[in-house]
């Protein structure tokens, strides 16, 4: 699969600017990811603009995973990642049940002439307890163009602590941060797979506590409605879910949707983040049980 290379249609956005597309659909990899990877002057304009004070809800306490749901115990799953009429990049996620937590590790590159212009080679970790729901921690590695970080986040739930270890490969600085945490919580990368396991009726919203950005947010699940959807990997009747908040990365990050499989899996096969610049679209390309 390859980017075609051709002349930029008349109003399109210059290629540089494709290539900031690429790195926050890199990062949306579980959709509530595209804070993490955001380029520094993105981010700037997201979080310059001024907006009234919004009262926050409670943190609720995360429920956990129905005990009539089965994690698969090992499944791979691609997604292609699309801007506009663009093929920019790829994502992979590879789940693994070891006992009672699932691992997940995710990739998520630049391919083509974007790759060229500006290469993203992203890695992610995570995991979570299929029985409770509480994350285990989440770690990523990013390499974009000559920016290279490293950061650690991990959760002391004994002592309601939860500590990021950021380190810049390129300068050879390192922060440590750390702050108060709740008894469990999901987290960016695990939360797309936590939501499989919860009850998605149209019309309904639940919500969880996330660990976002060295705070834990209240994130909402807005089941919105049935729809078809077709894919690489094929067609799918999938219900649609739009993550809310009142503060943090998924209230900056402009709107974002998953579809997930009407069905007992509840699947990923599709997800979309539309940004004040432009929509990104995962499609999932194929399933993987090995």
């Amino acid at each position: 699969m390859a980017l075609v290379k051709a002349a930029w249609p008349a109003g399109n956005r210059p290629a540089t600017e494709l290539a900031t597309a690429v790195l926050v659909a890199a990062a949306l990899v579980g959709v509530l990811l595209i804070g993490w990877v955001l380029p520094r002057q993105v981010e700037a304009q997201f979080f310059t603009r001024p907006e009234a004070a919004v009262a926050q809800r409670p943190i609720p306490v995360l429920q956990p995973p129905a005990i009539t749901y089965f994690y698969p115990q090992h499944e791979t799953l691609t997604y292609s990642v699309d801007w506009r009429v663009f093929t920019t990049g790829t994502a992979v996620f590879h789940l693994d049940q070891v006992g009672d937590l699932m691992k997940i590790s995710a990739t998520a590159d630049t391919i083509g002439a974007v790759n060229l212009l500006f290469p993203v080679v992203d890695g992610f970790q995570s995991g979570f307890n299929v029985k409770t729901g509480c994350s285990t921690g989440f770690d990523k590695q990013t390499q974009e163009g000559r920016r290279k970080i490293a950061s650690d986040l991990s959760f002391d739930y004994a002592h309601g602590k939860q500590t990021l270890d950021e380190r810049n490969l390129v300068k050879g600085t390192e922060r440590v941060l750390t702050t108060n945490i709740p008894a469990c919580v999901t987290d960016s990368l695990s939360a797309m797979f936590y939501v499989q396991s919860q009850t998605l009726t149209p019309g309904q919203t639940f919500y969880f506590p996330l660990a976002d950005a060295m705070r834990t947010v209240t994130v909402g699940m807005k089941v919105e409605n049935r729809e078809e959807i077709k894919t690489p990997a094929g067609t799918f009747e999938t219900i649609k879910v739009q993550p809310t908040a009142d503060e943090g990365v998924v209230k900056n990050r402009g709107s974002i949707w998953i579809w997930y499989t009407d069905d007992a899996r509840h699947l990923p096969v599709q997800m979309q983040a539309r940004l004040f610049w432009g929509t990104i679209t995962f499609h999932l390309l194929s399933v993987d049980a090995k």
